[in-house]
């Protein structure tokens, strides 16, 4: 974990947030003193078997991470002014602005799309708040050194260890927030895939050669399956080995790892478009995995935002690669029914300066964000939440709570889309104190945000 400059937080503007933003924050920095308090007078499990309702509109979960922080002034939060180019063409669709001509596929799906544009991150600091986004959490704070990702925790709840897939993989990075004091099993697995199958999943002697090791290694181990039960690493080896094998020479592995080139360009001919046909075909084998992870980036524009990464006119640039990509994944799972049961999130870790552009034609940090939802039943064509006519700060926060959306609000949001139990509290953290799903969620801090399916 890197270090924290303490003079990073003060410069997040905490201090200009409303009162109840406030609380939140001392909260945060008790926590990552003294670890999460328990609550007097009832125990907790009571709290949390009592409060939760989860929505359960989905099975599976694709999640869009823009790491470097996208410009929510640009792209989910559209704001016109004399900086804008004509060739963002801002179109209103029911009275929610988006740019058009920098997002054209996307803009064909708007049916099927919210957009929450009052959304508000606790640090404008890159790999703390993408940490932050992944745990749904303070990465500094205690309990959090061995808090597991998202996705872990939908693989803990939904995983199926009889199908050959992971149910967490992560598509287009090689590390990251792991399984944290979860079973390795519930870890997420990397791939950036390219269209030519998943690698090392073959061996260079050839199936026979193979075979033949993989069945002596099944005898030399058979002691420490005999003791697995007295031996924790002999069993999570096993695991492993179990689930390895499982994805090796299997033609159904194959397909989703395969695409011709045809499917390449229609995605847009890019790593995230690679890594969106790979997540649909993932979810239309329905082979095990549950949550797909998809890294994009970096959206760090600081110089020259219109005329390199964002701009329209190019259709190799990073917004168009990002339309494409998603907009043709949105149209394809809806074609395969698979939209109404797979909730999609598009999001960074923070927003960017609002108005014109700084001196070297590009937006820097800036503690406002927007985070595009569809699928899952999400009612589209609408915007939760209002900014103010250059993005920022909020003035209508669009949903019961008169706060911002947390990052620990999206993560309730997921859990209650899945139908898990966001006031989950797990006892069988090596502290003994209680993991919570989503830290101080039974305190009333955070809740899912159920307006998307109103």
């Amino acid at each position: 974990m890197p270090q924290i400059d303490p003079n990073q937080i003060a410069r997040t503007q905490f201090w200009r947030r409303p009162q109840l933003d406030r609380r939140l924050f001392f909260q945060h920095l008790g926590t990552a003193v003294g670890g999460y308090m328990l609550m007097p007078s009832r125990p907790l499990e009571t709290v949390a078997r009592a409060a939760a309702a989860p929505i359960n509109k989905a099975k599976n979960v694709i999640f869009v991470m823009m790491r470097g922080a996208p410009s929510h002034v640009d792209t989910f939060d559209l704001k016109q002014g004399p900086w804008l180019p004509n060739s963002y063409n801002p179109t209103s669709y029911d009275g929610v602005a988006f740019p058009q001509g920098l997002f054209p596929t996307l803009a064909g799906q708007m049916d099927r799309i919210a957009l929450l544009r009052s959304v508000k991150p606790w640090v404008v600091v890159h790999q703390l708040g993408q940490d932050w986004v992944e745990i749904g959490r303070n990465p500094i704070s205690g309990l959090s050194r061995i808090a597991p990702h998202i996705g872990s925790v939908v693989s803990l709840e939904l995983g199926d260890r009889q199908k050959p897939l992971p149910a967490f993989i992560n598509l287009n990075a090689s590390n990251g927030p792991s399984s944290g004091y979860l079973s390795p099993m519930h870890a997420p697995f990397y791939v950036s895939p390219n269209g030519g199958g998943l690698p090392n999943t073959r061996h260079p002697d050839a199936q026979a050669a193979f075979d033949r090791r993989f069945a002596l290694l099944q005898d030399l181990d058979t002691e420490i399956r005999a003791a697995s039960t007295l031996n924790p690493a002999g069993e999570e080896m096993e695991q492993f080995n179990t689930a390895a094998r499982k994805l090796m020479y299997n033609p159904d592995v194959d397909k989703i790892f395969n695409f011709a080139a045809d499917e390449r360009v229609r995605y847009g001919n890019s790593g995230f478009g690679n890594a969106c046909i790979t997540a649909r075909n993932l979810l239309r084998s329905g082979m095990g995995t549950r949550f797909v992870q998809i890294n994009v980036g970096s959206w760090d524009h600081h110089v020259n935002i219109y005329t390199g990464p964002l701009n329209p006119a190019n259709a190799g640039s990073l917004g168009r690669q990002f339309d494409a990509g998603l907009g043709t994944l949105i149209q394809d799972l809806a074609n395969d029914g698979l939209l109404d049961s797979t909730l999609v999130l598009a999001m960074g870790e923070f927003g960017r300066t609002v108005g014109p552009l700084n001196l070297t034609a590009g937006r820097d940090h800036w503690a406002q964000q927007s985070v595009l939802v569809a699928g899952a039943g999400v009612r589209g064509k609408r915007a939760i939440g209002e900014t103010d006519n250059i993005g920022r700060g909020i003035l209508d926060y669009g949903w019961k709570n008169d706060r911002p959306i947390r990052t620990e609000d999206i993560e309730a949001t997921i859990y209650s889309a899945l139908g898990i139990n966001w006031l989950t509290i797990r006892r069988d953290d090596p502290f003994g104190r209680g993991f919570e799903y989503v830290p101080e969620a039974n305190a009333g801090s955070y809740e899912p945000v159920h307006e998307l399916w109103s």
